[in-house]
């Protein structure tokens, strides 16, 4: 899908646990998500470091879009800025 879009214009940004996967598939952008089950947090995380961490996930997500790309890119929104 998101290869769709991107080919319509639109850029994206796909999170998953196993971004080379998605990256082969044809993600433009790909961040790497925190597990398979739960891609965008971390439940066994306390609320406030699970907060912190969705913040940065999403925020990777909004700089993987900014970014303009040639290829398959896997952006990591978990590394230290």
């Amino acid at each position: 899908m998101t290869a769709e879009l991107e080919g319509a214009g639109l850029p994206t940004a796909m999170i998953s646990a196993i971004g080379p996967v998605a990256a082969e598939l044809g993600a433009a952008r790909v961040l790497r998500g925190i597990k398979i089950p739960h891609p965008c947090g971390d439940p066994g995380l306390d609320s406030a470091r699970d907060h912190d961490l969705r913040l940065r996930i999403v925020r990777g997500a909004l700089h993987a879009v900014t970014t303009a790309v040639a290829k398959p890119t896997l952006f990591d929104p978990v590394a230290p800025s």
